[in-house]
């Protein structure tokens, strides 16, 4: 064998040999809120170096292990691709970062409250702040409401003026299961429901009718249609009916073949909204199933509340801090908080410092 053809054997066997490095690009992630954790997390979970370029450049128990936190310039110069996990209103940090962000891949992730909230998309106007970078529209149907903690936790953020604090570890991880807590309330709702369509048949409760009908008859006598009663009794039924069907729709929507195919808004609105009229119904169900016995002393017997009275604690709590959280007054500080507003910013003068220094 000529050594021409040495060479050209050799060649063929490199080309064919697999490429064993299998380390994969970082990506960098302007942001450290719900969303920017969450994605953050997927992808290292994925295999995927994860910088996270921040205000503050502390170290925090919310980032991931496996991340880096830097600030947002010395960031934005170890990756390629950066995701803006910002809303965009706080864009305006990123113009003086043109320079270091020119030819790179920005993401927006980002959704606007309303529809036509603003003249052109947030991705436009990204281009717009940024011309030399490459902007792209991302992620924008993932929803990152897995991390929100419902009303317990709006009191919380208002009253700390800042999103950047999570419950202590025991109610974080209870928090955390609520999903499979929700999926446990439907199965015992599910039980509810058939027993309570067993019930004409049991054999007691068909004695006690006939009995009471052989009764009157007997004595000649005739049971007026109580109206007040009629009426809790249609009510009762119907609101358990109701609650019920927006039941199975909360939980047919938690499944991740379906709630993967639902936008962010559409996702948003089932499990906030419908959520929340499921728990007023039901809650309403129960109430009005105890109608005037919760101020009938003969039902506190031993002076202890019956079983459907306790169960109605918690959801009623819940609800009256609902009611609260919806007046203007609560939900305009809310709604900046969630999109990145803190009453104390203690690292905005640090960050626009090394932002200024970086583009010098």
């Amino acid at each position: 064998m000529t050594e021409k053809e040495m060479n050209k054997n050799s060649s063929n066997i490199m080309a064919l040999a697999p490429n064993t490095s299998n380390k994969k690009e970082t990506v960098c992630i302007f942001g450290t809120g719900d969303f920017g954790r969450a994605l953050g997390q997927k992808m290292i979970q994925s295999g995927y170096p994860i910088v996270f370029g921040s205000r503050s450049t502390q170290r925090s128990s919310l980032i991931p292990k496996d991340a880096k936190v830097m600030s947002h310039a010395e960031a934005a110069q170890k990756a390629s691709i950066i995701i803006i996990a910002i809303q965009r209103q706080n864009y305006n940090f990123l113009t003086p970062l043109a320079e270091i962000l020119h030819g790179k891949i920005l993401v927006d992730v980002s959704n606007n409250l309303k529809i036509n909230q603003y003249p052109e998309s947030n991705a436009e106007y990204l281009a717009q702040l940024v011309p030399g970078a490459k902007v792209v529209k991302a992620f924008n149907t993932v929803s990152a409401w897995a991390l929100q903690s419902g009303a317990l936790d709006a009191s919380r953020q208002l009253y700390r003026g800042t999103k950047y604090h999570r419950f202590p570890d025991w109610l974080d991880k209870w928090m955390l299961c609520r999903k499979q807590l929700g999926l446990v309330a439907l199965a015992f709702a599910s039980l509810h429901v058939l027993y309570t369509l067993v019930i004409p048949i049991r054999s007691f409760v068909r004695w006690k009718i006939s009995s009471r009908i052989i009764s009157l008859a007997l004595n000649n006598e005739t049971e007026p249609l109580n109206t007040t009663n009629a009426w809790l009794s249609d009510s009762y039924v119907a609101l358990g009916i109701l609650g019920f069907f927006l039941f199975v729709l909360l939980g047919i929507t938690s499944l991740p073949s379906v709630s993967n195919n639902v936008n962010w808004r559409e996702f948003r609105f089932v499990q906030s909204k419908l959520g929340y009229l499921t728990l007023t119904l039901c809650t309403a169900h129960t109430l009005v199933y105890g109608g005037k016995q919760f101020l009938n002393p003969s039902s506190y017997r031993w002076y202890l509340p019956s079983a459907y009275m306790l169960s109605l604690i918690i959801p009623c709590i819940v609800l009256v801090i609902k009611f609260f959280l919806i007046f203007p007054c609560l939900d305009k500080p809310l709604t900046q908080i969630r999109q990145g507003w803190e009453r104390n910013p203690q690292y905005s003068e640090q960050s626009n410092y090394i932002i200024n220094k970086s583009a010098v």
